[in-house]
């Protein structure tokens, strides 16, 4: 069996995997939040935003992480099609999720619908990633620990949607993105750990393309987005500071007048 290290460049993968699961955790939660106070299209755009940030959270924080994995005695390659699916995948089936609790009419049966379609995008999101490298010899996996880390997908997208639903101030908010954050990366971890390889060295090249000619770049674009959207959903303001506003206005109008 080859030698697997999950990170190969010290605490800085995981460390840095983390801070963008709960950034895209935080900027979600805090979306479904604006998006809980709206109506109609404004919703339907903070529903959006709320879930490209998790889906774009998850996906990064994955390929952050997948930076410091690696084989002894052999190269690693990913398949740029397939990874870029695995991206697809985690922002439609969050997307997925949070509309069916944007949406829902019964909490419970949302919340549960929710939880469960985003719990499994998450975790096909990742093995589909998996599925997406390439290196000399064969991977397996550990049937137990594959479900073990599937298990805390669900529960950890569940929790993530109750905490959309029932939390209001900023601080629960953080406090339940850097629970996510933990929750993601423990899954995406658990994973991993399921993972074996039985290397057969081969001078061959290997095809697709080097994490940093194409998961860099992508993740540097990715966290930038994360970090931008951030900024302009923490300045707009809400709609209770527009109606204040708005009613600030008319009295000074009518005094002037």
């Amino acid at each position: 069996m080859g030698h697997l290290d999950h990170a190969a460049l010290g605490w800085l993968t995981p460390v840095l995997s983390y801070a963008m699961a709960c950034t895209g955790a935080a900027l979600g939660l805090r979306c479904t939040v604006r998006a809980l106070g709206a109506t109609g299209r404004s919703r339907r755009n903070w529903l959006i935003t709320a879930a490209s940030a998790i889906g774009t959270g998850i996906w990064t924080m994955h390929f952050v992480a997948m930076l410091g994995f690696s084989v002894g005695g052999t190269d690693i390659r990913y398949d740029v099609p397939l990874t870029i699916l695995s991206l697809l995948v985690a922002m439609t089936v969050v997307c997925a999720g949070v509309f069916a609790v944007g949406y829902g009419r019964d909490r419970t049966r949302a919340l549960f619908l929710g939880g469960l379609t985003t719990g499994l995008g998450v975790a096909s999101m990742h093995y589909l990633g998996m599925a997406a490298v390439r290196l000399h010899g064969d991977v397996s996996y550990d049937p137990l620990l594959v479900g073990l880390s599937v298990v805390i997908a669900v529960v950890a997208a569940t929790a993530a949607l109750w905490a959309a639903l029932n939390i209001k101030s900023p601080v629960a908010v953080t406090i339940a993105s850097l629970i996510m954050g933990a929750a993601v990366s423990s899954m995406h971890y658990t994973g991993m750990f399921a993972v074996g390889v039985r290397v057969t060295p081969s001078g061959e090249v290997l095809p697709g393309a080097t994490a940093m000619q194409f998961i860099f770049p992508l993740a540097v674009g990715l966290g930038s987005y994360l970090f931008l959207t951030s900024a302009f959903v923490a300045l707009s303001p809400t709609t209770g500071e527009r109606e204040a506003s708005a009613s600030a206005q008319r009295s000074v109008e009518s005094v002037v007048g």
